[in-house]
């Protein structure tokens, strides 16, 4: 971690500032950040516009982070990179997200990208990414995540976040928040740009079946639009998003078609190859994994867990030790069956300690050597009629073989 862009900047120069040369769209927020990154490319492409897109972190491969028209920087092309900029980085030292971010700018550069949608790695302010000039911006949620960078009070993360906005550059904020739009208000007066929040705007209504109406002053702008991306959140999510293609179309003269929206918000899975949010990976039993892992994204999967009827519910869960872990187990579902993991990773909370933690909370399970370990054995434990669920953090998901 390196908290200034000092060195991203020396790094870019060496490469030409290939950041000034492409048109960028910035994307932060708590929650949501990278499902509206996914849904805005997506869109793009639908429109014939080829985009790239830049997200953090990477369930499988180092290559997911890098993709143009959903298709994955090559492994070639990452060696290519290492070898092209060596000298440099033995200079500079950048941090890993400097330089895949600096790697992503070059990217796109050379494949001639219309657009790239960038999404902020941590924060906003001084994030790496936050170096570029971007045609719109858009900030998704506020809640408390990776707290002890960002701090734990929302007004001060939102600070952190609305360091994204530039002047003179429209910014959209998906969601009002009464705690935290005064920040956003202010920042944007005192640098010109054009403030929406996009729920003020748009509001949304279940249709038939799982589509969903918009609509705007009252009448409904787009009738019976569907999202492959499933859970609740993303109700928020596509306000900002739709709010965001329609500020833009204006802005950057854009032709970008109601079927271009559609076909693009129906097939964001596939247009972008999204991995991890509320994925089914199994129907029997009914087995789905999703990589939300602070309060906000926990109590809106709980939200889902209503919707379903199923028999007994087990949980495959593992954290990061860089959360509240007491926090966030006390929001889990007492009558789950519950399988502790520890991801492989520096990171990962130990399981004893992470099933002694659930345990004072009044969560009943065992504990598992491994992720595969806990997952195979809810499996085999669960029902047809049952549900197995994976989450509680991006490292548990990412260890999942079917995925």
């Amino acid at each position: 971690m390196k908290y200034s862009l000092d060195n991203i900047i020396q790094l870019m120069d060496q490469l030409g500032n290939p950041h000034k040369k492409i048109k960028t769209i910035h994307v932060a927020g708590t929650n949501g950040k990278g499902s509206s990154s996914h849904m805005l490319a997506s869109v793009l492409q639908e429109a014939g516009y080829k985009t790239g897109l830049f997200t953090s972190p990477h369930l499988k491969s180092f290559t997911e982070r890098i993709r143009v028209n959903g298709k994955e920087i090559s492994e070639s092309a990452v060696v290519d990179f290492v070898d092209e900029i060596e000298d440099a980085v033995e200079e500079m030292q950048p941090s890993f997200f400097e330089f895949t971010f600096a790697m992503a700018m070059q990217h796109f550069y050379r494949q001639a990208v219309d657009f790239a949608v960038i999404e902020v790695g941590l924060g906003g302010r001084l994030d790496s990414t936050n170096i570029i000039s971007p045609e719109i911006c858009l900030i998704t949620n506020i809640s408390a995540d990776h707290t002890q960078f960002l701090g734990t009070e929302l007004r001060g993360i939102a600070r952190e976040k609305a360091g994204i906005i530039k002047q003179g550059v429209p910014v959209i904020i998906s969601e009002y928040q009464p705690e935290v739009a005064q920040v956003f208000i202010k920042m944007a007066a005192e640098l010109d740009s054009e403030l929406i929040f996009a729920d003020k705007q748009l509001s949304i209504e279940q249709a038939a079946d799982d589509r969903f109406n918009v609509i705007a002053g009252g009448e409904v702008v787009y009738e019976g639009l569907k999202l492959d991306l499933k859970g609740p959140y993303q109700r928020h999510n596509i306000l900002g998003v739709l709010a965001l293609i329609e500020k833009l179309k204006v802005k950057s003269n854009l032709h970008i078609t109601d079927k271009n929206i559609r076909r693009g918000l129906e097939s964001v899975v596939g247009n972008t190859n999204l991995k991890g949010r509320w994925q089914i990976v199994n129907r029997s039993p009914l087995t789905i994994l999703d990589t939300g892992h602070n309060k906000s994204g926990i109590k809106a999967i709980i939200e889902e867990f209503d919707k379903l009827k199923f028999g007994t519910l087990h949980i495959v869960w593992g954290m990061v030790d860089d959360k509240v872990a007491d926090e966030i187990l006390e929001l889990l579902p007492k009558e789950a069956s519950y399988y502790f993991v520890q991801a492989d990773v520096p990171r990962a909370l130990a399981v004893d300690k992470l099933a002694l933690a659930a345990k004072v909370v009044g969560l009943n399970g065992s504990k598992y050597p491994s992720v595969m370990a806990g997952y195979n054995a809810a499996v085999k434990s669960a029902t047809k009629d049952d549900l197995v669920f994976i989450g509680g953090s991006t490292f548990v998901v990412a260890e999942i073989e079917d995925l």
